[in-house]
């Protein structure tokens, strides 16, 4: 049995100021589904959200929406025509209504339409607040009753840009979880844009990695950050250390030993990824590491620069002993080495990725 598809964008382009800020894109979302448009300020993902909305137009492709075509070269349905739930980072709440007629606004008046407010008062956790103010709100209050106002005329499709973004550290996740559970219960298709790793990662079941104006890959958030398409992909989710070699007979060398790259020719200078968490240490033993193992390879001898205490965890930079390579490696809990330890890496091959230097 195949989930509805809610939403499907085919080959969205958009040309500002001589240039693409979307550039080519294809995106679908099935009912009960997180989507995460996810990329950096200014990589087009909000344009492009914009443009599903139908607040702006493409300069090409198509928006389908619950199997009807809302744009295309000739077609242009208004937004309020769209049948599509909006939120964005600006709760734009009516100042002069109260709680209860902001979450009624645009539907019929009616007992049902009290019932409807009613039943969102409640599962929003704000059932009594209906006569206030949203100046009387806290901003996690008015965000919530923004949530209710955009599912109250219950859209298969919600549309959200950095919706928790104005929201202290504190109550983020708090109310990020409890929109995601709303959003679940009604079987909402949900394309979410965001510039927050963390916060994809927590709500999505697809993450649709942006950059320059195009998808440079999309998969679900296990497998994006386990198999990043390149290194600015896995840069994108954590620090990472790089090591620089070249190709010969499909092995690299390095301070770690060789590590394979197989399909690459002979001559490629490339670059190997890894991030801090899974790089081991191990203490020097009169002037001798740990053994090689198939799972870590050749242990490598470094300096310690500093180290510092993150809170979770410590951070430790080293100068490996080819007097060129910084790695940095984190530990759980506290691990301060002084400058200067000598300490021995190893790294986790299965977490080491291969790229052609950019």
């Amino acid at each position: 049995m195949t989930t509805q598809l809610r939403l499907e964008a085919k080959g969205l382009t958009r040309t500002l100021g001589g240039r693409n800020v979307v550039d080519g894109i294809d995106l679908s979302v099935a009912a009960g589904r997180v989507t995460c448009l996810l990329g950096p300020s200014g990589c087009g993902k909000s344009t492009t959200l914009r443009i599903i909305a139908g607040v702006d137009r493409q300069d090409a492709g198509t928006v389908t929406l619950n199997g009807r075509l809302v744009a295309d070269d000739h077609v242009h349905v208004p937004p309020e025509r769209r049948g599509v739930g909006l939120m964005f980072q600006d709760f734009a709440l009516f100042p002069h209504l109260n709680v209860t007629d902001n979450i009624a606004f645009g539907l019929p008046r009616g007992a049902a339409t009290g019932q409807r407010v009613a039943e969102l008062l409640r599962r929003i956790d704000l059932a009594g607040y209906g006569d206030l103010h949203p100046h009387q709100l806290s901003g996690g209050e008015q965000q919530r009753v923004a949530l209710a106002r955009a599912l109250a005329p219950r859209p298969d499709i919600m549309l959200m840009d950095e919706p928790f973004s104005g929201l202290d550290n504190r109550l983020r996740d708090e109310i990020r979880d409890a929109t995601l559970a709303m959003l679940k219960e009604e079987g909402t298709a949900v394309l979410l844009v965001t510039h927050e790793p963390d916060e994809a990662m927590r709500m999505a079941d697809e993450i649709a990695l942006m950059r320059h104006g195009r998808i440079v890959q999309r998969a679900a958030p296990y497998n994006l950050y386990n198999t990043p398409a390149d290194r600015d992909a896995a840069a994108f989710f954590s620090d990472i250390n790089i090591l620089h070699g070249d190709v010969h007979g499909a092995l690299t060398q390095t301070p770690f030993g060789q590590f394979l790259a197989p399909g690459l020719p002979d001559g490629t200078a490339v670059e190997i990824v890894f991030r801090p968490q899974h790089v081991r240490l191990d203490f020097d033993r009169g002037g001798r590491g740990p053994a090689p193992t198939p799972t870590e390879g050749v242990p490598a001898r470094g300096l310690v620069q500093r180290a510092r205490f993150m809170g979770k965890e410590s951070l430790i930079e080293f100068l490996m002993d080819d007097g060129s390579t910084v790695v940095t490696a984190t530990v759980p809990a506290v691990f301060l080495p002084k400058p200067g330890t000598v300490l021995w890496l190893s790294i986790r091959r299965d977490r080491c990725f291969v790229f052609p230097e950019t």
